[in-house]
């Protein structure tokens, strides 16, 4: 299910709670096989559950909670933009408005090529860089304003072709 790689990035994480408490890891867990399988089946997570010791009901509530996870495919790029208060008031509504007419989807769709996921965000506490947008849940994007979203659109359908 997971690859010896994942599993030793996993044994990694496990390693720093003390032994009754390795479930613990069950977020780290979650992150590596997602890294790795690119979203979260039930299968992974029950996977999951079993290799660090945990009821699979309890890693399904983690991975439906936090919106790092993906619990369906998503597309090569997961765009989330944040649209809270301090965001929305330095324009984020109207930067997804223009990823939407420019991507041809709302939040929680996907591009008919399978490129770009939109979702719509929770503070990524870095108000002061507003709008943000988190690509993949691990490159966050400051000041995105039309031409900035324009420019990282290109970036990202240039650097999938390659």
């Amino acid at each position: 299910m997971l690859s010896a790689d994942a599993l030793k990035r996993i044994d990694r994480e496990i390693a720093k709670y003390p032994s009754a408490h390795r479930q613990s890891a069950v977020m780290a867990a979650l992150a590596i096989a997602q890294d790795e399988h690119a979203w979260l089946s039930t299968e992974t997570m029950d996977f999951v559950a079993h290799y660090i010791g945990m009821p699979p009901i309890a890693v399904y509530e983690v991975a439906t909670f936090y919106e790092m996870f993906n619990t369906e495919p998503t597309g090569k790029y997961k765009l989330t933009i944040c649209t809270n208060l301090p965001c929305a008031l330095s324009s984020a509504v109207q930067a997804a408005a223009h990823l939407q007419q420019k991507l041809g989807i709302g939040f929680g769709e996907t591009t008919a090529d399978g490129l770009f996921t939109l979702k719509e965000g929770e503070c990524l506490g870095a108000c002061g860089d507003a709008p943000v947008l988190l690509v993949n849940n691990k490159r966050m994007c400051s000041w995105m304003k039309p031409d900035q979203l324009d420019g990282l659109i290109a970036e990202l359908s240039a650097e999938a072709k390659r």
